[in-house]
Parts: C-alpha cells; sequence; structure tokens
C-alpha cells in the first residue's frame, strides 16, 4: 500500500515537472527559431522532441495522476483507444526523432571536406519530411491496438493491467507477427542510426580534444565552437535515452517471464518508461543555460521597450 501510494506521487511529479521542462525547451527554441535569421535544423528537431515528450507525459502519466486522486474506471472505451494510441505512436516518434537528431549533429560537426558534409541540410524545412515520414510509420505500426485496447470499466473478464484503467484484449496471431517484426525492426534500424552517428561523433570530439591540447600546450587562445557544445549535449541526450530505454527493455522483460506480480518491479517500469521523456529537456538546460538565455532575452526586449 505505501509503494502504490509513493510510486503515484512520482508519477504525479514527474508528469509534472516533465511537461514543464519540455514547455520550458519547446518555448525557448521557437523563440531562437523565430528571432534568428538562420533557421537552425537542430531547433525544430528539438522542439519536435520536446512535443513527442510531452505527448508521452500526458497519454502515460496524465491517467496515473488522475488515478492517484482516487477517480477509478475514467475513460471509456473510446478514451482508452486514444490514449494507449498516441502514447505508443510517441514512443516510437522519440526514437525516431533522437535518431534523426543524432545523425543531423553528426553532419554538422562533420569536417567541410567530408562526404557527409554534403548531407547537410541547406534549410530547417528540409527536416519536415522525416517528422511526416515518422508519423506515418508509427501511426500505421500501432494500428492494432485500436482493436486489441478495451477499458476496464467494462464488466469483462480479462487481465487487467497495471495501469488500471485499460486492458489488452488477446490479439489475432497473424496480426502479432507482423506488427512485431515491425516495432522490432524500427527499433532497431534507428537505434542503429543512433549508434553509429554517435561513435562519429565521439571519434570527432576526441580529435578536437587533442588539438585543444596542442593548442593549450602552444599557449594559443581557442574556444570550442558552439557546434561541438552542441554536439556534447546531443551525446548526453543519448546516453539518457539509451539508459532508460534498454532499462525499461530488461524490466518488461523480467515481468512478462515472472510467474507473479511484483509491485516493486511494476513501479520502477513506470518510473522508466516516463524517465526520458521527464529527464532529457533538463539536460538540455542544464547544458545549455536555455532558461537563462530566454529570461535575459525577455528581460532586454521587455527594457527596450520601456
Amino acid at each position: 500500500m505505501f509503494l502504490n501510494y509513493i510510486n503515484k506521487i512520482i508519477s504525479l511529479f514527474m508528469t509534472v515537472f516533465g511537461t514543464l521542462g519540455n514547455m520550458s525547451v519547446s518555448v525557448n527554441y521557437m523563440f531562437s527559431w523565430w528571432g534568428s535569421p538562420e533557421k537552425k535544423p537542430i531547433h525544430l528537431i528539438l522542439i519536435h522532441m520536446a512535443f513527442t515528450n510531452i505527448l508521452i507525459l500526458l497519454a502515460k502519466g496524465l491517467p496515473k495522476t488522475i488515478l492517484a486522486f482516487g477517480l477509478r474506471n475514467f475513460l471509456d472505451d473510446i478514451g482508452c483507444k486514444i490514449i494507449v494510441y498516441l502514447e505508443r505512436v510517441a514512443r516510437g516518434l522519440s526514437i525516431c526523432t533522437s535518431s534523426l537528431l543524432t545523425v543531423v549533429q553528426a553532419i554538422i560537426i562533420s569536417p567541410r571536406g567530408s562526404g557527409w558534409r554534403k548531407l547537410k541540410p541547406k534549410s530547417a524545412w528540409h527536416i519536415l519530411p522525416f517528422f511526416s515520414f515518422f508519423w506515418i510509420l508509427n501511426a500505421l505500426i500501432s494500428t492494432n491496438l485500436i482493436h486489441s485496447i478495451k477499458s476496464a470499466s467494462i464488466n469483462i473478464s480479462q487481465r487487467i493491467n497495471d495501469d488500471n484503467y485499460c486492458y489488452f484484449m488477446l490479439e489475432n496471431e497473424k496480426i502479432k507477427w507482423v506488427v512485431l517484426p515491425l516495432m522490432v525492426l524500427r527499433d532497431a534500424v534507428f537505434q542503429g542510426a543512433m549508434g553509429g552517428a554517435s561513435g562519429y561523433m565521439v571519434f570527432l570530439l576526441h580529435k578536437h580534444h587533442q588539438q585543444v591540447l596542442y593548442l593549450l600546450n602552444s599557449k594559443l587562445l581557442y574556444r570550442t565552437p558552439p557546434e561541438l557544445r552542441a554536439a556534447q549535449s546531443v551525446l548526453l541526450l543519448m546516453l539518457c535515452f539509451v539508459f532508460f530505454y534498454w532499462a525499461d527493455c530488461a524490466f518488461s522483460l523480467i515481468i512478462s517471464i515472472s510467474s507473479r506480480d511484483n509491485n516493486l518491479m511494476l513501479n520502477t517500469r513506470e518510473f522508466l518508461a516516463l524517465g526520458y521523456a521527464t529527464f532529457s529537456p533538463f539536460v538540455l538546460i542544464h547544458r545549455d543555460g536555455l532558461l537563462v538565455k530566454f529570461w535575459h532575452a525577455q528581460w532586454e526586449k521587455l527594457r527596450k521597450c520601456l
């Protein structure tokens, strides 16, 4: 009982603070986007990632938060389908967007003479087709949920999942073995691209570090280019993503093969499922000083108006 209470408090905390953090990141980059003559593709990707994180937090964390206040079976059948479907789509979008962010950042910091440099987006608007593809891909992969999700308020003797408001019906085996390989293939392709791009950035940052050491030994003044500082922030984001993703997968596997339900394991998995969406914006806020820059810019504008 005590563990369930603590879990509800943690879900409420993560949902509220994660949503506020992602909104702060999104608003900051929107102002940077509209206020800067140069539309950076990275800013557009980070706005999309923040929006995706908000979707995850609202679809997964909000129902848990409402349950924490004692309101049971508040979703009807259609509401359940929408909430669970949006959460699955948003999780897929999170993987795709994080991969795109890593690949684009790796291309941006690649040497001018390399072949990767030719792939650099000439305009931020060239990123939009990728977003459309991600939405269509994940919407199609998740369509099986429309038929397999039901509200727990309907009095049917099915195994209710740990969310207590929706449950999964047994899927058709043919549909299951079409959707599951597609999800595995999607995750493998995008995480493979993410891993390759991250490794390439680590290599470039290592070369840059060697150059810095040489310049410092030569007593020459040197400043780290903003592109490389951004690459360091992206690598931290990817480490955060990989940790929460694989920890969630490991706990899901353990729970699925366990002979009995373990509340501690279920609660830990809930924490991991919301982890990346909650903490990733604060990685950016800490690394780039987003809130400080944002409020300083707003203060300067206000002072000029006065």
